[in-house]
């Protein structure tokens, strides 16, 4: 026997017993490397006289061509030894049911809902958006809306106010959305026609009642706004969200520092069925916003002449109107961050609201 064939025996013996990849390729550098056995072999050819160059050049590269053949056929078979190792100890139970998607899991809170169908409605109407600070002044959010020095609104236990200043001036959190109509007009000439819906703070905590909710201001300044324009305003609002095709409203007089005159609206509603409301119908009356026109003073502070300009406003608390129209039984759970109640009332996340396909879903 050869060396030559000596060699090749030694090499197959090896790839044979080869138990995994790795020492698979260090069988494949002992023999085909920059120093494996047959590139050894490979560089003394050029030493050979011809005949014998002629006689062992093709062995060579034929040894060259079985043992790279047998380390291919070789590596097929570790690998598909491991594979099978593997899945016999990696199993899948395939009966699982597959996770939702978050799309699918994923819910909107009830109040970013009503926010956004509020936003179409009064957009579909030709009102903008506008957004304020929730810290405020004491000027914008009592003094130039009309609030007198004394008001029981100005009190600690209405409001949160922050440590004075070294001025003896104090922050607050806002109590309601209206400081943004006095920044409005402060930086928009007439006509203005806004919505305001945001966060405001007052000392306040029961089934009805939050130390943080949310309200809907809106407000309208022109030369010829009326009270008249009001009313249709507020009817086209309700009658949209609450989708019905008619809803009476009964507007009765009332007080508030920052209109004149003031007014209260209730809604036609039927309650005869426990635990439900539905709107449109029925003989019972509910109390849902306060109203009026722009008192004088107002605009005033806001750099208009009320002689020239007239307006009207509007407020309503969106988490009431939002449990009016979805049922929720206590204004607490809103802010209680609890999955299992978001799950039951929130929305679908891709459901957006419009007018023409139902703000509701």
């Amino acid at each position: 026997m050869s060396a030559l064939d000596t060699l090749e025996k030694q090499i197959m013996a090896a790839i044979e017993a080869a138990g995994d990849e790795a020492a698979l390729e260090t069988v494949r550098v002992a023999a085909l490397g920059k120093k494996g056995s047959i590139t050894e072999q490979m560089k003394k050819l050029g030493a050979m006289g011809p005949d014998e160059r002629k006689a062992m050049g093709p062995r060579l590269n034929r040894l060259k061509d079985m043992v790279s053949e047998a380390l291919a056929g070789r590596r097929q078979v570790l690998r598909g030894r491991a594979l099978a190792e593997r899945l016999k100890h990696e199993k899948v139970d395939v009966t699982l049911p597959v996770r939702p998607s978050p799309a699918e899991v994923g819910r909107i809170h009830p109040i970013s809902q009503v926010i956004d169908e509020i936003t179409a409605i009064f957009a579909d109407l030709g009102f903008a958006i506008a957004e304020g600070p929730d810290i405020e002044t004491d000027y914008y959010n009592f003094t130039a809306l009309n609030f007198p020095e004394g008001h029981p609104a100005r009190e600690m236990h209405d409001t949160f106010f922050f440590n004075e200043k070294a001025d003896g001036s104090r922050m607050l959190l806002r109590t309601h959305t209206s400081p943004v109509q006095i920044r409005t007009m402060e930086a928009q000439r007439p006509p203005i026609r806004i919505v305001i819906p945001g966060k405001t703070y007052r000392c306040d905590s029961d089934a009805t009642h939050s130390p943080m909710f949310h309200q809907l201001e809106g407000l309208v300044v022109d030369r010829s706004a009326n009270v008249a324009n009001m009313k249709w305003v507020l009817e086209e609002f309700c009658r949209a969200y609450f989708e019905v095709d008619h809803v009476a409203m009964r507007f009765r007089p009332s007080f508030f520092p920052f209109t004149e005159p003031s007014l209260e609206v209730d809604i036609q509603c039927d309650r005869s069925r426990p635990g439900e409301v539905r709107f449109g119908e029925g003989n019972d009356w509910m109390e849902i916003l306060g109203c009026g026109m722009v008192h004088p003073n107002v605009l005033r502070f806001g750099g208009l002449d009320p002689d020239e300009y007239q307006g009207f406003a509007w407020g309503m608390g969106i988490d009431r109107i939002a449990t009016l129209k979805y049922g929720m039984p206590d204004l607490r759970d809103y802010f209680d961050a609890d999955a299992r109640w978001l799950s039951h009332y929130g929305f679908r996340p891709l459901d957006m609201p419009t007018l023409f396909a139902g703000l509701s879903g």
